[in-house]
């Protein structure tokens, strides 16, 4: 039986003009499917076009070429979009890397959570928006002192996390998070994880993971692709993935993914490779069951 497809990204593509000299392709051609409670890992170096894939899915930027299906629907489509603009503000949520740059800085935490829920006019009633908010708080481990607090008042970790709560309050089906832990401590990194790891055991939405540190796609994704250049080099399985790497690129990428045991540590061999060797004009193959390769 097929799983049941969240999301469904088909040939994407994201280029963006410079001057009659000069258009820089983003995104290059992308293929991916996400299913429904399944965690997926996009990572690659900086400058790979992570964010990119994110903010057009989310229709930040309008894609150049390329379709993307949400529940079905082709959001790709200006027209599609508004047609199915609710629903899609309602399931589909983005966590964004800056939490001080993503909060309104001149609106409280309880403003914050809120909003989502009265703008798509959820819920109204001021008693159910207050329970709602003491609610998710406490899911994601904040108590009801933050309520009445602005971003800049609370740490990093915790505006974070109110980020985190602002989104789970429409109940999404997809949850796009790009690179929400990088301008974290790595002590709250970890308690970041956990929290998303939790959360989506509990409410079973699917998840869009955007990262450049392997060892946590290995522990948090149900399936990864590494992106280059614009392009998926490599996709599979976590297990797959990590135990059976097939690009040149993987490889190199896991090759230095530093291990907590100093002997192996000094003696370990960095693989290197050249970005300006990747092909062009290359396609992605099937090698192994569900195992596909820039080749």
């Amino acid at each position: 039986m097929n799983k049941e497809e969240i999301l469904s990204v088909s040939n994407l593509k994201q280029h963006f003009y410079i001057n009659k000299h000069l258009t820089i392709k983003a995104i290059d051609d992308i293929t991916f499917t996400i299913n429904k409670g399944e965690v997926f890992g996009l990572v690659g170096e900086t400058g790979s076009g992570k964010s990119t894939v994110a903010r057009t899915i989310m229709g930040i930027y309008p894609p150049t070429g390329g379709e993307v299906f949400f529940k079905g629907n082709m959001i790709s489509q200006k027209e599609i979009y508004r047609q199915n603009k609710k629903d899609i503000h309602n399931n589909m949520q983005i966590i964004f890397q800056d939490s001080a740059a993503a909060l309104n800085p001149r609106m409280t935490v309880e403003q914050i959570i809120t909003e989502p829920l009265t703008i798509n006019r959820i819920m109204r009633n001021k008693n159910e928006l207050q329970n709602k908010v003491e609610s998710l708080l406490m899911e994601v481990g904040l108590d009801n002192t933050c309520k009445t607090k602005y971003p800049a008042e609370i740490s990093g970790g915790q505006r974070q996390r109110v980020a985190i709560a602002r989104c789970l309050s429409t109940s999404p089906d997809l949850i796009i998070a790009d690179e929400p832990i990088a301008s974290l401590d790595v002590s709250i990194q970890a308690q970041i994880i956990n929290l998303f790891q939790r959360l989506q055991h509990e409410h079973g939405f699917s998840f869009l993971f955007i990262a450049h540190d392997l060892s946590i796609i290995k522990f948090i994704c149900d399936k990864v692709a590494v992106m280059l250049n614009g392009k998926i080099m490599e996709m599979a399985t976590t297990q797959e993935l990590f135990t059976n790497p097939l690009h040149p690129y993987t490889q190199s990428l896991l090759s230095a993914v530093p291990v907590p045991d100093p002997v192996y540590e000094r003696n370990k061999k960095l693989l290197e490779y050249d970005a300006k060797s990747a092909k062009a004009d290359g396609i992605m193959q099937e090698v192994t069951p569900g195992h596909y390769v820039m080749k």
